[in-house]
């Protein structure tokens, strides 16, 4: 075990900070360039440039105003340095990932045993979705020995830094299927729900689907179909164990699926032995190191409008449909959950705004607690609205106890634009830094800002209109049951009632997610 790992566990600081700062000195910044396949003579020129170093690792578990208590298992932390090791052996500067690459090819091929298999990542939706899906990639590639490698497009290569040490995670730019994997004849040609689906249909027609032996896509989108679906039964994983390539479709957390898998069961209870809720927690802190350009807008806000205050709160308001759902009506919603249900905030004029200690002279003297609230929304008028009250508060307590803050409101999700996507990490990153969250219903950018600061959030109710009098549900919120994100569709194949299995057995208890009807979560106890 390397000295860096022993301090890991021995110190109470971040565990991840020394393992991350281990690998932050020889780690670029993503936006210098990717590798072309069968590289090797630009490793040293891209891997060496030590003043592209990842700032956000080294500072990130400084900066967090409330660092999670939760620490990984010894043995989640010895399977990612094996990962490590392995990700450096087989990256695509090495001759490994060449003889694999050679497979996709049939005039290249050669009767050799591969000692690397991958599982190549490719964008679905919004940025939420994204990091979702990579950590839930991420932790089935360390089950099953394989390397994650991701097909980032031009709005996603300029935020984050590289995250193995001393190798890069970016799929060759010249790569065989390098863009292509997300088209419609790609899920026809190689999709293994299609394969399964020609098998079942016709046996002999599986051998018109070409370098089925080699490459196939799982299509685990919300929008896929019941053999697509099939990838989740134990009994189809010998049939990938064989499959080099695995290229990967998907918007969503399926993580906790894996949980239900009793191929993986035992490896994932070592893994989380104690903290069932922690999942996405450690791996996405592992994996997403903003990088320096998008950190720096990070810490600006931060130092400028948050760090001082004794409290942050974190408001991440998602509107899917303004016509059902009134701005006015959303407002109320959010009042009414940080003043009256949940109590985050006491009004400035209240007897509990401030408190009255002895000080050591013998003289009472009356302190104030400051509140932050970060407003995190596409729609500006919840900033203008909720800014324009507590400044009225403010003018009624003589000071400014309550200040209201937002990076930017776009108005609309704008999908493939790196300063879309930039400005929404910058977004996520400042709401994981809060003391308190509040998150809409069913967002997966809610899930990864609260999941990220390993808090469990008060989720606002769905408010779509049921009446004229547009009233507001009550609750307005309600406090969640885990800190883990929801995965929101899935495939039925194995009980996930916990009072259905047998006592003692190590599947954690999994319950319907709070804000989605067909959801799935990770728990550490049913409520």
């Amino acid at each position: 075990m390397t000295a860096s790992l022993l301090l890991i566990i021995a110190y109470s600081i971040s565990p991840y900070s020394l393992l991350l700062q281990r690998r932050s000195s020889s780690s670029i910044n993503p936006t210098i360039q990717q590798p072309v396949a069968g590289g090797g003579g630009e490793e040293e020129e891209v891997l060496s440039s030590e003043q592209y170093s990842c700032v956000s690792r080294q500072q990130l578990h400084i900066i967090r105003s409330s660092y999670s208590s939760s620490k990984p298992s010894p043995f989640l932390l010895s399977r990612l340095k094996e990962y490590e090791q392995r990700h450096k052996r087989c990256d695509p500067f090495s001759e490994s990932f060449n003889r694999s690459s050679r497979e996709l090819k049939p005039e290249e091929k050669e009767d050799v045993e591969l000692d690397c298999r991958y599982i190549v990542w490719t964008p679905v939706n919004g940025l939420g979705n994204r990091m979702l899906s990579i950590s839930s990639s991420f932790l089935y590639a360390l089950l099953t020995n394989r390397v994650l490698l991701v097909d980032f497009g031009p709005d996603m290569v300029d935020l984050f830094c590289e995250p193995f040490h001393n190798s890069t995670w970016f799929l060759p730019r010249d790569f065989t299927f390098k863009g292509r994997a997300n088209t419609p004849e790609f899920r026809e040609t190689y999709s293994l729900g299609k394969l399964l689906r020609r098998e079942e249909e016709e046996e002999e027609q599986k051998k018109e689907m070409p370098y089925v032996a080699s490459l196939l896509q799982l299509f685990l989108s919300y929008d896929n179909d019941d053999y697509d679906k099939l990838f989740f039964k134990s009994e189809t994983q010998p049939l990938l164990e064989k499959v080099p390539w695995l290229v990967l479709r998907s918007d969503q957390y399926f993580a906790p699926y894996l949980f239900l898998m009793p191929c993986f069961r035992a490896e994932l209870d070592r893994m989380f032995p104690d903290d069932k809720e922690t999942v996405f927690h450690h791996l996405g802190r592992y994996l997403f190191s903003p990088s320096n350009q998008v950190w720096g807008h990070i810490t600006g806000f931060y130092d400028a409008y948050l760090a001082k205050a004794d409290r942050r709160i974190g408001l991440q308001i998602r509107v899917f449909s303004l016509d059902k759902t009134p701005a006015s009506l959303i407002l109320s919603q959010v009042i009414n959950c940080i003043q009256e249900e949940s109590r985050i905030i006491i009004l400035p004029n209240a007897t509990t705004t401030t408190t009255t200690t002895a000080s050591s002279s013998g003289r009472n003297r009356t302190t104030t607690t400051t509140t932050a609230i970060l407003v995190a929304s596409l729609f500006g008028q919840f900033y203008t609205e909720l800014n324009k009250m507590y400044k009225e508060w403010n003018e009624k307590a003589g000071a400014t106890v309550v200040g209201v803050y937002r990076t930017n409101h776009e108005e609309i999700q704008v999908l493939g634009s790196s300063s879309h996507n930039m400005k929404a990490l910058v977004d996520i990153y400042l709401l994981s830094m809060c003391d308190v969250l509040v998150t809409s219903p069913r967002s997966t950018f809610g899930y990864v800002a609260h999941g990220l600061a390993g808090l469990t959030p008060w989720i606002l109710q769905s408010q779509d209109i049921e009446d004229e009098e547009q009233r507001v549900k009550e609750p307005a919120c309600r406090r969640g049951v885990s800190k883990e994100p929801c995965l929101q569709f899935h495939a039925n194949y194995y009980d996930t009632n916990p009072d259905h299995r047998e006592p003692g057995g190590p599947v954690p208890v999994i319950m319907d997610c709070e804000d989605f009807q067909y959801g799935l979560k990770l728990v550490n106890r049913r409520v």
